[in-house]
C-alpha cells in the first residue's frame, strides 16, 4: 500500500530524529532529577503518584525556577493587562481612526478568546518547560465548539527539527492513549490489527501511537481539503507501520521557543536551569553531608566503657543506664569535631550562585525605606531589561507565532467585525506592549522628557530654540510608545479636522472683531462729521451774504 510505504518513510525520519535527541536525554533527566522533579520521567519510567523528590535535600533550585517561570508569565502573556496590540505599517491607516478603532475591536475579541481559553494555564507549563529543558512545545489548535484549545506537550514525547532558517517547522510526538480512544477518533475502518486487537482484550490499555506534523512538498494549491493544505498531520501506528488518519494544517500549529540556543546546535535550546545545574548538585550533597553532620551533634556517638554496664544502653528520654556501683565509668559523647557554620556558608554561597542564574535578584526588588515612587519604578525597568537578550528570541518562536496562528483562526471562524474596504489589501503587525516591552521601550520617553529639562535654561538665553521641538511628532511617538487605545486618542484625520475647524472658528472671531471695531470707530467718527456739517453750512452763508453785496 501506497500509505504503508509512506509510514516507512516517516518512520525512518523519526529514527534519524530520536538519534540526534540521545544525547539531550540524559540532560534533561538530571535537570528534571533535581530542579522539576515531577516531570521527571524522561528516560527513568515511572508511574503516577511515584515519590520524585528521593534525590532532593534544598529545594533553592526548584523555588527559583518556578519564580522565574511565574515572572515571566507575568512580564510577558499578564492575564490581567494587555501585552500586545495591533498596528498598521501604513502610516495613513495607522492615522485613519477607524481603522485604528477595527484594529482595537479585534484585538478586544483575540483577549476575549484567550481568557475564554485554557491559555493561561499552558503558557504557564510552557514558561516551566523553557526555563527548565530550554526548549518547550505547544500546539494550538480549536476544539468542536471553534473555541481555542492550547496543550503544552512534555518535552519526552517531542522530536523537533528545524528548515534552512533555523526555525522549527517539524514536529514528531510520541504519546499514549487507550485503545478505545483510538478506535473513537480513527474509525473501526483505519486502526490497525494491533489496536484493533487491544480493543477486543482490553480497551482502556494505552497504547503508543505517533503524530507527525510538517510541511507538505507536494500538494495541490488550488484545492481546500484537508489532504492539500501547507502542513500535513499524520497519525501513525508505530509498531506496524500504518498510517491510521491524515489531514493538515493551514498554519504551522505548534510553538516551539528556545531560551537559548548554540548557533552550532540544532533543534534544541538550552536554558538557566542547565547553567545552574553543577550548583544544583554540589548544594543537595553538601546539604546532606550537613544534615548528617547536625545528626551527629544532635545526636551522637557514645562512648562506652567495655565492662561495668549493662547493655543495651538506652538513650530515648528519660532512659536507665545502670552500671555497677564503686566504678567512675561514665557514658560520653564522641566529639567528632564538625564546623556546621562552614558548611553553611558554602551553601550560602551555592545558592546565591543558583539564584543569580535564575535572575532571583533581577526579578525580585529589594525593599528599602528610602527609596522613592520614581526610583523603584526606574530600577523596576532596568532589571527587566537584563532579560531583553532571551526576550528578542521568545518574541519570534513564541508571541508572534502564536498571535499568527490565534488571528488566523479566529478570522476563519469570523469572530471578528467586517473591515472596512479600504483594510482589504492592508499588512497588520504585532505591537508588544506588556510590561516588559513597555520597560525596554521606556527610555524613549525619558529622553524626550529630559530634552525639556536640557533645553529649558536656553530659552531664557535664546526663545527660538523651541523651534526645534515637534510637538505633532512627540505627541504621536508618546502615544505610541505607551499604548495609549484608540478610542481615547483622536486620529490624525480626526486631529486635522479638528484644527481645521478652529481655525475656522478662529478666523470668524477675528472678522466680527474687526467689524466691531469698525462700527465702534464709525460711531465715534460721527458728532465730528456733523460739527464738519454745520461749518460748512455757515460758511456757505457767510459766502452768500458777501456775494450779496
Amino acid at each position: 500500500m501506497e500509505q504503508d510505504k509512506r509510514a516507512a518513510v516517516l518512520m525512518k525520519r523519526y529514527k534519524t530524529l530520536q538519534q540526534h535527541r540521545n544525547n539531550w536525554e540524559s540532560h534533561w533527566q538530571e535537570i528534571a532529577d533535581y530542579i522539576v522533579p515531577r516531570k521527571a520521567d524522561i528516560t527513568k519510567q515511572r508511574h503516577a503518584g511515584d515519590k520524585r523528590f528521593e534525590l532532593i535535600f534544598d529545594g533553592t533550585a526548584i523555588h527559583a525556577a518556578e519564580l522565574m517561570a511565574a515572572s515571566l508569565h507575568g512580564m510577558l502573556t499578564n492575564a490581567s493587562t494587555p501585552w500586545f496590540s495591533l498596528r498598521y505599517p501604513d502610516r495613513e491607516l495607522e492615522g485613519d481612526d477607524m481603522a485604528r478603532e477595527w484594529l482595537e475591536g479585534a484585538t478586544d475579541v483575540m483577549y476575549t478568546e484567550l481568557h475564554r481559553s485554557n491559555f493561561h494555564e499552558a503558557i504557564h507549563e510552557l514558561y516551566s518547560d523553557l526555563v527548565t529543558f530550554g526548549t518547550a512545545v505547544m500546539f494550538i489548535d480549536t476544539d468542536k465548539e471553534q473555541n481555542l484549545r492550547f496543550s503544552t506537550r512534555h518535552i519526552a514525547e517531542c522530536y523537533v527539527s528545524e528548515d534552512e532558517f533555523g526555525r522549527v517547522d517539524t514536529v514528531y510526538r510520541e504519546f499514549k492513549m487507550s485503545a478505545k480512544a483510538a478506535l473513537d477518533q480513527f474509525g473501526e475502518e483505519n486502526i490497525s490489527k494491533r489496536i484493533a486487537k487491544k480493543v477486543q482484550q482490553d480497551p482502556y490499555e494505552h497504547i503508543t501511537l505517533l503524530h507527525v506534523v510538517m510541511p507538505r512538498t507536494e500538494r495541490d494549491s488550488l484545492k481546500l481539503d484537508a489532504k492539500n493544505k501547507p502542513f500535513s498531520s499524520c497519525y501513525l501506528d508505530p509498531e506496524e507501520k500504518i498510517i491510521l488518519s491524515e489531514s493538515g494544517f493551514d498554519e504551522f500549529p505548534y510553538v516551539v521557543p528556545r531560551y537559548l540556543k548554540a548557533s552550532f546546535e540544532h533543534g534544541y535550546g538550552r536554558s538557566p536551569a542547565m547553567t545552574a545545574l553543577a550548583d544544583t548538585k554540589m548544594l543537595n550533597k553538601m546539604s546532606e553531608t550537613v544534615i548528617r553532620a547536625a545528626q551527629l551533634q544532635i545526636h551522637p556517638p557514645l562512648l562506652v566503657p567495655d565492662d561495668g554496664f549493662h547493655m543495651p544502653v538506652r538513650t530515648v528520654p528519660g532512659g536507665l543506664n545502670f552500671y555497677r556501683s564503686g566504678t567512675r565509668d561514665r557514658i560520653e559523647p564522641l566529639n567528632i569535631g564538625s564546623n556546621n557554620p562552614l558548611g553553611n556558608d558554602q551553601m550560602e554561597q551555592r545558592r546565591q550562585a543558583i539564584r543569580s542564574a535564575f535572575y532571583v535578584d533581577q526579578l525580585i526588588l529589594g525593599n528599602s525605606p528610602n527609596m522613592t515612587a520614581t526610583e523603584v519604578i526606574q530600577r523596576t525597568e532596568e532589571k527587566m531589561r537584563l532579560l531583553s537578550p532571551a526576550m528578542g528570541r521568545l518574541q519570534s518562536e513564541l508571541l508572534q507565532p502564536l498571535i499568527e496562528r490565534m488571528f488566523a483562526l479566529l478570522t476563519r471562524k469570523k469572530a471578528f467585525e467586517p473591515a472596512p474596504d479600504f483594510m482589504a489589501a492592508s499588512d497588520i503587525d504585532i505591537e508588544y506592549v506588556s510590561p516588559m516591552a513597555k520597560a525596554q521601550r521606556s527610555g524613549d520617553v525619558q529622553s524626550a522628557m529630559q530634552m525639556f529639562q536640557f533645553l529649558q535654561p536656553l530659552t531664557q538665553i535664546d526663545p527660538s530654540v523651541v523651534d526645534y521641538i515637534d510637538t505633532d511628532g512627540l505627541a504621536q511617538h508618546i502615544v505610541k510608545v505607551t499604548n495609549v487605545p484608540a478610542t481615547v486618542v483622536r486620529g490624525q484625520t480626526e486631529v486635522a479636522q479638528l484644527r481645521a475647524q478652529r481655525q475656522q472658528q478662529q478666523q470668524q472671531m477675528m472678522e466680527m472683531q474687526q467689524a466691531a471695531q469698525a462700527a465702534q470707530a464709525a460711531g465715534e467718527a460721527a458728532p465730528a462729521l456733523r460739527a464738519v456739517d454745520d461749518v460748512s453750512e455757515e460758511t456757505q452763508a457767510g459766502l452768500a451774504q458777501l456775494l450779496g453785496q
